[in-house]
């Protein structure tokens, strides 16, 4: 029947969209830090767009291979020049690497239309693009500063996270542009962008892991973000907004699974319906009323039961 045919294509694509939502979705890489966009704008169509739509193209394709990447293309003049690079945190994978990029580069077209330059940070990954260079210049202006509750009644915790970024910010003579330290329930995490020299790498380092102890104070955690580098701690696994995100993602997943289940099991009760009705259908095409024999015995009120499947059926069936 037609109709079972299209029950079916319904759910084949209910089951794909299933599919597609119980992939876990790693908030620990997605989430938003911050974003930033130049204010001048370029002309849509110009040389400029296409050379911004090549290079965020290459950032992406470049992230399935390394976790870091810088790009420059030229244009016909300087104004058309664009550069642009890309970083992941140090510990991801190459295939998380790669969707992280993906997600920033989506993100920034959303929220720096046509604008000349933008940035994006997300807990995973860094990108950016300007028609200005960037590229092996130290810039430690203050991008994000976040601190968490303080934590100043339990003295053995400050000397544990002390402790912590006193590593993050050691310099031991080798280059070590990703760090992470830990003492007891404290952890840190500290990097800086893959352009910068060793040494202005760990100058960077020290200046937003001295601003961490200055702002932050006796906060149970905190996160320093400067335009080339970024230091973070966290005390218990209490963060600004990690594991709270991470429980309302599955919460939904879960409700979503269960409207999807839902369906997807209603779906087949009605395939499964439909497809008795067929086989019914084509049993009894062709045969009058006559054919169909029924059990004078029967009771009235069974035999009416019966004229009403009859007529049912002679409705649905067309015959």
């Amino acid at each position: 029947m037609a109709l079972a045919t299209k029950i079916t294509s319904l759910f084949l694509l209910l089951l794909a969209v299933w599919c597609f939502f119980i992939t876990p979705s790693n908030s620990a890489t997605d989430s938003f830090v911050f974003g930033g966009c130049s204010q001048l704008k370029y002309t849509s169509g110009s040389p400029y767009e296409s050379n911004v739509n090549s290079i965020l193209t290459s950032l992406v394709n470049s992230a399935m291979y390394t976790s870091y990447s810088n790009f420059t293309l030229p244009g016909a003049s300087n104004q058309d020049t664009v550069y642009g690079l890309f970083q992941c945190r140090g510990n991801l994978n190459s295939g998380d690497c790669g969707r992280c990029v993906a997600k920033a580069v989506s993100q920034l077209g959303t929220l720096c239309l046509d604008s000349t330059g933008g940035a994006l940070q997300l807990e995973g990954c860094f990108v950016k693009y300007d028609n200005t260079t960037f590229l092996g210049v130290e810039d430690k202006t203050v991008v994000v500063k976040k601190c968490g509750p303080s934590i100043s009644s339990y003295s053995d915790a400050l000397g544990r996270r002390d402790a912590v970024l006193g590593y993050l910010g050691a310099s031991d003579g080798t280059y070590k542009p990703f760090r992470v330290s830990g003492s007891g329930d404290v952890q840190g995490v500290a990097q800086c962008v893959g352009d910068l020299s060793p040494s202005e790498c760990q100058d960077c380092l020290a200046d937003a892991i001295g601003r961490l102890k200055t702002d932050c104070g006796a906060a149970k955690w905190g996160d320093m973000y400067l335009a080339k580098c970024y230091a973070r701690y966290s005390e218990g696994g209490d963060h600004s907004h990690g594991q709270k995100d991470t429980n309302n993602n599955d919460d939904e997943i879960e409700k979503t699974l269960a409207i999807l289940i839902g369906l997807i099991a209603a779906v087949a009760l009605i395939i499964l319906f439909l497809s008795f009705l067929s086989k019914l259908c084509d049993n009894g095409k062709g045969n009058s009323i006559s054919h169909f024999h029924f059990n004078l015995s029967f009771s009235f009120s069974l035999l009416l039961l019966n004229n009403f499947y009859f007529l049912f059926l002679k409705k649905i069936c067309r015959w």
